[in-house]
């Protein structure tokens, strides 16, 4: 009522970037694992913003971030598709590992998804940069702790005719952190806000 003095009307934000919802995910996981659903009515859900760079026609787009707190460490990922579908993803880990690790899963994670989606073309985004760039080939991966990661992620590539991976400042990867976020708060029940969210508890690392 106080804004009409101002002639100011409210409008609720209807649109979200890409990275901010996988963030918030992967610090809320869910310790059951809940089916995906992709049909769902469209009424009263945000849409999200499309990169201010057209994607081709057959290029699909991957983020992926990490949260760890008190509670345990969340992954969240992040599957855009040419035509603009999102598919948020998280988990939570069972078992103890280092924040480069996490990342490495969380990355496998999202890779896995798109191969199930048989994606062809894919460019993947992290804010971690000891991740991106040793799956790069810029940097060379020494931890024998990761080894096994980038071992299995490379094995993955084979699965696509063409993949890239791209470092992106952290505020550029809200969505995802958001994701991951709420992956690693595990009491949280967010499936019900977002029913076509998948969120499971992974129990063992993905390389070994």
């Amino acid at each position: 009522m106080a804004l009409l003095e101002y002639d100011i009307v409210y409008t609720s934000q209807k649109a979200i970037k890409g990275s901010v919802l996988a963030e918030q995910l992967a610090y809320h996981p869910l310790d059951e694992y809940h089916r995906l659903s992709h049909e769902f009515s469209d009424e009263h859900i945000m849409a999200t913003k499309k990169d201010e760079q057209e994607a081709d026609l057959d290029e699909w787009k991957l983020w992926f971030d990490e949260a760890s707190n008190l509670l345990g460490n969340g992954i969240g990922v992040v599957l855009a598709s040419p035509k603009g579908q999102y598919f948020p993803s998280s988990a939570r880990l069972g078992f103890d590992c280092t924040n480069n690790m996490v990342e490495y899963e969380a990355c496998a994670m999202g890779i896995t998804m798109a191969i199930e989606h048989q994606v062809s073309r894919l460019k993947v985004f992290g804010d971690s940069t000891s991740v991106i760039y040793q799956l790069g080939g810029e940097w060379e991966t020494r931890d024998t702790k990761l080894v096994p990661y980038h071992a299995h992620i490379m094995a993955l590539r084979e699965h696509f005719d063409e993949i890239s991976f791209h470092y992106v400042l952290w505020d550029k990867n809200q969505m995802v952190d958001a994701l991951a976020t709420l992956s690693a708060m595990s009491k949280q029940t967010v499936a019900n806000k977002l029913p076509y969210m998948s969120d499971s508890k992974l129990r063992w690392p993905t390389a070994n």
